[in-house]
């Protein structure tokens, strides 16, 4: 399952997923940001805990990648959290 974070006013989607757990005991998940484009999308998924980039297509700047891996980083214990809980809870 994935949910929903946000989306920029480019059109850049950005979700995140469920937790699992590798082989390890390790508590894993990815964020992904997709922009449509006349092509298909944009696309750069990070992974958590290690902040590798474990996708990436089409044409985000180095500029666009930075941001996103700094909403990665400041965002780590939130999103742990959201996908506990199953989404984020807006009331």
């Amino acid at each position: 399952m994935v949910y929903e974070f946000c989306k920029y006013p480019d059109d850049t989607l950005v979700v995140f997923s469920n937790i699992e757990v590798d082989e390890s005991g390790l508590e894993k998940m990815w964020i992904r940001f997709e922009r449509p484009t006349n092509t298909g999308f944009d696309t750069i998924v990070f992974e958590l805990p290690t902040y590798n980039i474990i996708e990436k297509y089409g044409f985000y700047t180095d500029e666009e990648i930075e941001m996103f891996r700094t909403v990665v980083e400041r965002g780590t214990a939130a999103f742990y959290r959201w996908a506990r809980q199953g989404g984020i809870r807006i009331a």
